[in-house]
């Protein structure tokens, strides 16, 4: 504040400053408000309150001195009915979470300001609690037997039958798919949505009106277009929902300020280089897959609150890569499977669990390279590792190049066959394999850096096919695969 001889002069609001401060709390950090309120209280003795409303405040004064008192009405919270209250005057800014009941009185005349993140609905959630309660111990200045209060404030209910103000939801889009069902079981109270529910290729008023935003805190996008040698082929499709889509998200998001959980792939990737690629690696896709998940990435880079999850070779629950090697082994059959593309393989299971992990902290915003941790390995590897667990002879597996692998289903395609989608053997017809990476390997050093340690995928890998073959574990001698 700058006092002189005409008054003073201060700053009310400036939002680079306040991020700059780390002892803040996140949501003060990322405040973006929406809308300016003002209560001019005519004399001392005014009271308001306690009113919670889905949505961040923040509080200060613009003339006069005012107590201030919150009350924590947040479902959620541990601190759930605890009372705190402070005198604040001109030189003072107060931010209140979403879900804190907010109320005070006022000592002198005084102007009461505060800023909000959101605007008011008819639909959104609120609370009250009464001023009187005596469970809330609060000690007004002026007893309110002689305070100004209005009738709707003088009702409103006691903390034991107010209503908690429940946190903002989630929404998982693609919920049918391998990521989207780990998802489901991790986030039981989500909005779960296939694409007959949440279609990304809609126009983006339809998604405006697809839910009411205002209860909504955060949108994981699971949806993607992933048949990766279709792609090549049905370009229009792919781009609309890998890179379309996320855009409308995008949009979403900035308007209604929400958190985007967004995933990608090391397809994004030329995977020339040896090594793990982190999050700095230069955006190089050699298919159109890749170009289009490439495109997605940049746009949801652009929301405020983001992360982007980048994985390699997911196995979920679904047809994958795993769930065709276990058919093959127990069919008795000899595939060919590239030897030259290596990485490490992301269960669904884990990518949820990081999800969580993610969300629950204040990690910072971005990219992160997610897989299983443990050795690389060639795709031709993983899949004798699975000949080996259902106990069939591993050097039923052929290994190959992808040169070779790509000339052989090329001969397959000219004679009309049924063609395998590298590097499984899927009959699929498949007239154009996209180019893969060689090096599908990411870096876990920033994901580690929150403290997730992603599990091993040879132990995740074990446990998998064997839940697939034989539901009961115990029917297993655990050393007969070794």
């Amino acid at each position: 504040m700058r006092p002189d001889n005409r008054g003073w002069f201060k700053e009310n609001w400036q939002r680079e400053k306040i991020a700059a401060i780390p002892e803040l709390s996140q949501a003060c950090r990322e405040f973006r408000p929406v809308q300016n309120n003002i209560s001019f209280n005519a004399q001392p003795g005014v009271t308001r309150g306690l009113h919670a409303e889905p949505w961040n405040k923040f509080v200060t004064i613009a003339q006069g001195e005012v107590f201030g008192v919150w009350c924590d009405l947040r479902a959620d919270s541990p601190t759930f009915g605890k009372v705190f209250s402070t005198r604040i005057t001109t030189e003072q800014a107060v931010f209140v979470p979403r879900g804190v009941a907010n109320g005070f009185q006022a000592l002198e005349p005084s102007i009461y300001t505060y800023l909000v993140d959101a605007h008011w609905s008819p639909q959104a959630h609120y609370s009250h609690v009464n001023l009187a309660d005596p469970a809330l111990g609060i000690c007004w200045p002026i007893p309110l037997d002689k305070a100004e209060i209005s009738a709707a404030d003088r009702t409103h209910p006691l903390l034991a039958d107010a209503t908690a103000v429940p946190p903002g939801k989630i929404l998982i889009t693609g919920a049918d798919g391998q990521v989207g069902r780990a998802l489901a079981t991790q986030f039981p109270d989500a909005t779960l949505c296939n694409h007959s529910d949440f279609d990304l290729t809609a126009d983006y008023q339809a998604l405006e009106d697809a839910v009411n935003w205002d209860e909504y805190a955060v949108i994981i996008n699971a949806a993607a277009y992933t048949a990766v040698d279709h792609a090549e082929m049905d370009r229009a499709r792919c781009w609309a929902v890998n890179a379309a889509g996320p855009a409308k998200l995008a949009r979403l998001a900035t308007n209604h300020d929400l958190t985007v959980v967004h995933f990608s792939t090391d397809y994004v990737f030329s995977g020339d280089a040896p090594g793990d690629q982190d999050e700095t690696t230069p955006i190089a896709p050699s298919n159109f897959y890749g170009a289009s998940k490439a495109a997605g990435d940049a746009v949801i880079a652009l929301t405020t609150k983001h992360y982007i999850v980048r994985t390699s070779w997911v196995v979920g629950d679904g047809k994958n890569f795993v769930t065709t090697m276990v058919r093959l082994a127990q069919s008795g059959a000899h595939p060919a499977v590239v030897n030259d593309q290596v990485g490490r393989l992301t269960f669904s299971t884990d990518i949820a669990q990081a999800t969580a992990h993610l969300l629950a902290g204040e990690h910072p915003y971005g990219v992160y390279g997610f897989s299983n941790s443990g050795q690389p390995q060639s795709w031709a590897q993983i899949a004798r590792r699975v000949f080996e667990i259902v106990q069939v002879d591993p050097n039923h597996v052929m290994e190959c190049s992808t040169e070779e692998y790509t000339a052989r289903v090329s001969t397959q395609a000219s004679t009309a066959s049924p063609t395998p989608t590298a590097p499984a053997t899927a009959a699929v017809p498949t007239p154009v394999l996209a180019v893969r990476p060689k090096n599908s390997c990411l870096s876990l050093a920033k994901i580690e850096a929150t403290g997730f340690i992603p599990p091993l995928w040879e132990a995740r890998l074990e446990e998998y096919v064997r839940n697939l073959v034989a539901p009961d574990p115990s029917s297993f001698n655990s050393e007969e695969a070794e």
